[in-house]
């Protein structure tokens, strides 16, 4: 049986109240426990424990992070998350500081990662229709879903972790097809999990 650690990092405003992200989140615990995984699911939104989430991380075989993609990178509240828990864990939990040695500072930065068989995989809701990705004509200039979430790699990264194929639900405001990204993110969890 493996763990999976679903963080659930939207946060509330009038016009987004969280039902996809949050409908998103109860596939997947279905989908995964069907399948023997078991699961462990944090909202940002509710209090946390530092301590707690570092032993959730440690946990884990894969992290899940479920979250909008809001002014082109995470909610704050998902930040202040990374800020407390993340800062935490660099005394061994989740990483030995930032993986240099005094004999060499140059050398090895960000290679101090402690979950080195932990995956990681990101789902995203976005705004933004997927046709404004991966061509140079549109807005992101060309740029893929995982280019502008380069900073949630090099975070996961610094911890070690590998990465799992990022899944994406686009146009979810003003065009969504939330029966379609269901259907597409089931077999996406059944593809990579």
């Amino acid at each position: 049986m493996k763990n999976v650690l679903i963080i659930n990092a939207h946060h509330y405003y009038p016009f987004a109240q969280g039902r996809l992200n949050a409908t998103l989140v109860d596939s997947a615990v279905s989908i995964l426990e069907s399948k023997g995984y078991s699961t462990r699911v944090v909202a940002i939104k509710e209090d946390f424990n530092v301590e707690q989430e570092l032993q959730n991380h440690q946990w884990a075989d894969i992290v899940l992070l479920q979250t909008p993609v809001n002014w082109m990178g995470v909610p704050w509240s998902f930040k202040k998350y990374m800020d407390e828990v993340y800062t935490a864990g660099m005394g061994g939990a989740l990483c030995n500081g930032d993986g240099r040695h005094q004999d060499n500072p140059k050398a090895n930065y960000g290679r101090g990662g402690t979950l080195t068989n932990t995956k990681y995989m990101m789902s995203l809701t976005f705004n933004a229709p997927a046709e404004s990705f991966d061509d140079a004509k549109e807005f992101f200039d060309g740029k893929s879903v995982d280019d502008l979430l380069f900073p949630m790699h090099m975070n996961f990264k610094f911890f070690g972790m590998t990465p799992m194929p990022t899944f994406a639900c686009f146009d979810v405001m003003k065009n969504a097809d939330v029966e379609n990204d269901l259907k597409r993110f089931e077999q996406h969890l059944n593809a990579h999990f």
